[in-house]
């Protein structure tokens, strides 16, 4: 599903325009993302939580040449599903 039709999906569902849950839907991203920068978690009870994994530096192998490489250490994003989601995929 393409963020264009979940903003339909959810235009549909509530009554609101397709600007409006654009709207919406952008802001929900824009503060998801600042939350994770300042090293926040963020939970939706039953869905699932948004949080920082660090990642520690670490040795890999270039598999084009086989050379060794150093592979720095880093932050990244991580979804960790909820109780409520596991069983409603399953």
């Amino acid at each position: 599903m393409t963020k264009d039709q979940v903003i339909e999906a959810v235009a549909n569902k509530t009554g609101l325009s397709k600007k409006q849950t654009d709207e919406i839907i952008e802001s929900l991203l824009e503060i998801i993302t600042k939350a994770l920068q300042k090293g926040e978690k963020i939970v939706f009870t039953g869905f699932g939580a948004f949080l920082i994994s660090n990642r520690k530096a670490r040795q890999g192998v270039n598999p084009k040449t086989g050379a060794k490489i150093q592979i720095p250490a880093m932050k990244a994003p991580k979804f960790r599903a909820g109780k409520a989601l596991k069983e409603a995929v399953r």
